[in-house]
């Protein structure tokens, strides 16, 4: 029989050191994505479908692309756009809600779990799912004829800036609004920026209010990406502000209004 000296057993409970925290909470964060279908439909299928049949299928008019060499040039960064979008914003907005909602977070918000780790635990399992999305995006691209440019840091610049800014618009939503209303909320705005944030059409297609919209995040992020990758363009300083400004103030709003019911 094993015997132990007096005290070698004593108990020593402790907060876990942070960063073995925000490691474990994002392993938890990317298992709840990969396991919830829907978002993974939002995610990887509507992205890659949407490419297929914009590129293929010439409904939507493009200037100066009459082959699908060329519509691929213009479509693929738009869907990068897209794929940023809905997997930052509008999956996490729902996921967030509805968290909120079922009282998961006021359970984790009675953990020693500090808000800060969450919300960059929820961003970092978001970039694993969007290294994903951007491997099979360029795969599909490739197949259909794109010849891409410019150079790839700039890329992944553009959508860390883009990620970031979504991310926080969609903790913000999440954290503040009941979970159905986010979840008709974060549909709606989807939709709309999918209209007129230059994914499907170019922001020349919106005369006047080009200037306006160019300044949305999704406008900003999917010129930026077909200045680099279309035109060969460097760094496109304008859309990198826009981008970080809205990333700033967003995360920004996220980190002080968000609540955990």
């Amino acid at each position: 029989m094993t015997t132990w000296a007096p005290g070698s057993l004593a108990p020593a409970p402790a907060i876990a050191p942070l960063g073995r925290m925000l490691v474990s909470q994002a392993r938890a964060e990317l298992t709840l994505v990969l396991r919830n279908g829907e978002q993974v439909l939002l995610s990887l299928v509507v992205p890659l479908g949407l490419l297929v049949v914009l590129t293929a299928i010439p409904f939507v008019s493009v200037d100066g692309a009459d082959t699908r060499a060329e519509r691929a040039d213009f479509f693929v960064p738009g869907v990068l756009a897209l794929a940023v979008m809905s997997t930052a914003f509008t999956g996490q907005a729902i996921g967030v809600g509805f968290e909120r909602q079922y009282g998961v977070l006021k359970r984790l918000g009675a953990t020693p779990l500090p808000r800060a780790v969450l919300l960059c635990a929820k961003t970092l399992a978001v970039l694993a799912v969007e290294i994903l999305q951007v491997l099979l995006i360029i795969a599909v691209g490739l197949a259909l004829g794109w010849q891409p440019r410019g150079s790839a840091l700039v890329v992944l610049l553009l959508v860390a800036l883009g990620t970031a800014a979504f991310s926080g618009l969609g903790l913000l939503l999440g954290g503040t609004l009941p979970g159905l209303t986010t979840l008709a909320a974060a549909n709606l705005i989807w939709l709309v920026l999918l209209v007129i944030g230059g994914i499907l059409f170019p922001l020349s297609a919106f005369g006047g209010a080009e200037p306006i919209l160019s300044l949305l995040p999704t406008a900003a992020l999917s010129g930026g990406l077909r200045e680099v990758l279309q035109g060969g363009a460097g760094l496109p300083v304008r859309e990198v502000l826009a981008l970080a400004v809205c990333a700033v103030g967003a995360l920004t709003l996220a980190s002080r209004l968000f609540r955990w019911e």
